[in-house]
């Protein structure tokens, strides 16, 4: 792991992105692969470039061959506003609070998918990710929301035991049940 960086992507990570994100959607991955996590987004290339670029919000970890071997998404409200599932978020964000902050869309971000190939699992990567991520988000944002689909337990175990966000309670969206996830931007390893 030592010769993996972890940084903000760039445009010459896009490639690698995509091909990341089409290895574990829920829609392309081996059956046998899915109780080890997946990620349900689809991207066109035009978002994922305003991802890269416009937001600012595309953490990557790249080996020392220049492979894309792991992601970790984030971006404003404004961004996500057009899928179905965010525009419901956002509807819903004022009934949540954290440490005494009111959710909206201007003091919240969405984060995620996050994303990291089966070979670097369990070393610590998802960890720096995380961290990385926030820090990238902290000047703009307070708080980090998320949300985490109740048949993908692996990312929900990730997102509890090992980066410590807070579970804000459930919610339905088209026939899936979903853990709301959050923590302060402010969030370290240490705590």
């Amino acid at each position: 792991m030592d010769n993996i960086e972890v940084r903000l992507a760039r445009m010459q990570d896009f490639d690698g992105v995509k091909e990341l994100l089409a290895a574990y959607h829920v829609n392309t991955i081996a059956p046998e692969d899915k109780k080890d996590g997946f990620v349900t987004t689809n991207l066109t290339d035009e978002q994922l470039e305003n991802l890269i670029v416009k937001e600012r919000g595309l953490i990557v970890a790249v080996t020392g061959q220049g492979r894309v071997a792991g992601f970790a998404m984030a971006a404003s409200w404004d961004y996500w506003g057009e899928w179905p599932l965010f525009a419901y978020m956002i509807e819903h964000l004022h009934e949540y609070t954290l440490d005494g902050v009111m959710f909206d869309a201007k003091n919240t971000y969405q984060y995620g998918p996050v994303c990291l190939d089966k070979s670097l699992r369990g070393n610590g990567l998802f960890e720096k990710m995380f961290y990385a991520s926030l820090e990238s988000m902290r000047e703009r944002y307070p708080v980090m929301v998320t949300f985490i689909n109740h048949i993908n337990p692996r990312s929900y175990a990730a997102h509890t035991r090992k980066v410590k966000t807070t579970d804000m309670g459930t919610f339905q969206f088209n026939n899936n049940n979903y853990h709301l996830m959050a923590c302060p931007t402010t969030l370290s390893p240490d705590a």
